[in-house]
């Protein structure tokens, strides 16, 4: 693979902006209105796929093709390298993890995180969570790090050991897993700045925040972040909450009104949607397109 590839992209990301911003984006509208606003990388969530594609919960029901669908269309018109979700693995064995990760470098991903639940896994920010051995995680990375042939490609540990174990125990998963090869590390369910400090400061690669909405872990602002060391800030899901949101409002309110009308101002306008998925591009490229079949059939 070249310096051009995703993986290259997502590394040189993270090594442009401390800590650099990876929002979610669910769909491919999504990432090029994140491409917009400036951001250098885009997740996939595991939560966001399941809820937003299947409309399911996040309980270890989505498949690797449901995630793959879903990145395919994001990388097909987004430039920006893409972290992805893929839960425990997809799958019991090493070869499971295997395919995955060769799944994911052929479809455009940048990399991914693949985490220490047992395969009936639950929201990282539930209760009930149960972990698998260490050994057990640290056959899991070693799989993903030995199946990429890409070496760009980004691995990702995140441990979910924190809520189940306890810090220490967490920490040294973390340490386990970077010995296995994992480039970065996400510690999952943190609940205060100490403990991302404690992580960053015995662990050798850059640590993520997982900063998702109503769980475990405070809104800790950049700065905080920065202070603490921490290399990547995550909003796995922030776009998507709030556009559920406003999509129940204008529902409700056509509902109810038996008219948009009241809800219009909220709205994305016709010519904002062409501007921000370059509608009037394709439409001239197909005028000319038809211009030169015109001025064939006149020959």
């Amino acid at each position: 693979m070249t310096r051009d590839s995703a993986g290259a992209k997502l590394r040189a990301a993270v090594d442009a902006e401390r800590p650099l911003q990876v929002v979610g984006a669910t769909n491919a509208n999504h990432a090029l209105l994140a491409q917009r606003a400036g951001f250098r990388a885009l997740y996939l969530s595991g939560g966001g796929v399941a809820a937003g594609s299947l409309g399911m919960p996040d309980l270890g029901i989505t498949q690797l093709e449901d995630v793959l669908v879903d990145l395919r269309r994001i990388v097909d018109v987004c430039e920006l390298p893409v972290l992805v979700d893929v839960d425990t693995g997809f799958g019991p064995s090493a070869f499971n993890v295997a395919r995955t990760v060769r799944s994911l470098i052929r479809a455009g991903a940048g990399g991914l995180h693949i985490e220490d639940q047992v395969g009936a896994k639950r929201c990282g920010h539930r209760p009930g969570k149960a972990i698998v051995s260490r050994a057990e995680m640290v056959d899991r990375i070693k799989a993903a790090v030995d199946a990429r042939f890409d070496d760009d490609f980004v691995i990702m540990a995140r441990t979910d050991a924190l809520a189940v174990e306890g810090l220490e125990a967490a920490i040294e998963r973390a340490q386990a897993c970077v010995e296995a090869g994992a480039d970065m590390i996400f510690p999952e369910a943190v609940t205060d700045l100490a403990t991302y400090q404690r992580f960053v400061s015995q662990v050798p690669v850059p640590v993520l925040a997982n900063l998702t909405e109503f769980g475990a872990t405070p809104l800790f602002t950049l700065d905080e972040l920065e202070r603490c060391g921490v290399a990547l800030a995550l909003y796995p899901l922030s776009a998507f909450r709030a556009a559920n949101r406003a999509a129940e409002r204008v529902f409700e309110t056509i509902r109810r009104d038996g008219t948009q009308a009241a809800a219009v101002e909220t709205m994305q306008s016709r010519e904002e949607l062409y501007e921000r998925i370059g509608y009037h591009a394709f439409e001239q490229r197909l005028d000319a397109l038809f211009a030169q079949d015109r001025e064939g059939g006149a020959r």
